[in-house]
């Protein structure tokens, strides 16, 4: 390949290399716009899942408070329903109507009979002079077991919280539990209509949870289209840049192969202009040719001299004989 051709590779790669740096730098801006973008989209997201995230803790503490509150009218409920239960109860055993199972009966019910008889039986023993011995054993040994009853009783009636029944008055007591039923119903209604206010302010809360979900799935969907795009763009820069490596790395040979040819050019060239008083080297290879030759021997007595040395008798004979001549004149 002559000059000519090396310097028109060497153009073309110098043109492509030009293009495909161009094209590299249009690659990156692309990739780094779309990296913009990606970033854009996920600060966006994340701010918005920042924001839903704290209106549901909110709608989860107003959803427990809720609850609390439903369970509390829940409680109510269960108190009206027995009060109501015991008071049919009474109603009934004031119109002389028992029920043959007393365990179908409340508690209270049960408690309050229970504590009637052992205030009769009691206040016979210790009023009643005609009782005999065996008749007031009989009477303490009933006394000892409606004990033992109210005992097993007590638990459960302090438990739901029962009020004491007066079963010698029966109309006062029916109205007390009246005034309680009604107490527990209203009770329970004012917890259901704040838990319903409640549920008012969380029912907007739930569709703006929903809004921001949403524009949170939206923009990272952005994230990720734009992240996509991004790393497609960087694969494709990272190839461009392999070839770029090629074009360098073959105008950096043609480099140096030119650097080695310049090189041996100059040296041969400064070989050939040297003179002996130049190069020692030169001066002892033409020395040696002349000693080999015989031209030049060492000490000074040598072929030269002896020539000079004819030369100068000659010379000085010619002079005589002109010198007599002129004298014969």
């Amino acid at each position: 390949m002559d000059e000519g051709e090396g310097d028109r590779e060497e153009d073309d790669l110098r043109t492509r290399l030009h293009a495909m740096e161009t094209k590299a730098k249009r690659l990156r801006n692309q990739r780094n716009s779309f990296s913009d973008d990606a970033r854009s989209a996920a600060e966006q997201r994340d701010a918005i899942q920042n924001q839903a995230k704290e209106i549901r803790e909110s709608i989860n503490s107003m959803m427990e408070e809720q609850k609390k509150i439903r369970e509390r009218a829940k409680v109510h409920r269960t108190r009206r329903d027995d009060i109501q239960t015991r008071i049919r109860e009474l109603i009934g055993r004031s119109k002389g109507r028992r029920e043959d199972n007393k365990n179908s009966r409340s508690v209270v019910v049960q408690l309050a009979e229970t504590e009637s008889e052992i205030g009769n039986i009691e206040d016979r023993i210790m009023t009643d002079g005609t009782l005999g011995l065996d008749k007031e054993n009989k009477l303490l040994k009933k006394l000892k077991t409606l004990r033992l009853r109210r005992k097993e009783l007590l638990p459960s009636v302090e438990e739901h919280s029962m009020i004491k029944l007066d079963l010698k008055n029966l109309d006062g007591s029916i109205l007390t539990l009246k005034a309680e039923a009604d107490a527990e119903h209203q009770a329970m209604v004012d917890a259901h209509e704040e838990a319903d206010k409640i549920w008012e302010e969380i029912r907007p809360m739930f569709e703006e949870r929903d809004f921001l979900r949403s524009e949170g799935d939206r923009f990272h969907a952005l994230f990720v289209s734009n992240r996509k795009s991004a790393d497609e763009v960087h694969a494709n820069l990272v190839e461009l840049y392999s070839e770029v490596d090629e074009i360098k790395n073959e105008l950096k040979s043609q480099a140096d192969e030119q650097k080695r040819f310049i090189d041996e050019y100059n040296s041969a060239a400064k070989e050939k202009l040297t003179t002996p008083e130049d190069s020692e080297e030169l001066a002892n290879s033409l020395a040696e040719e002349l000693m080999a030759s015989g031209s030049i021997t060492l000490g000074g007595t040598g072929v030269e001299q002896s020539s000079a040395k004819d030369e100068s008798k000659i010379t000085r004979k010619s002079t005589r004989r002109n010198i007599q001549a002129r004298r014969g004149r």
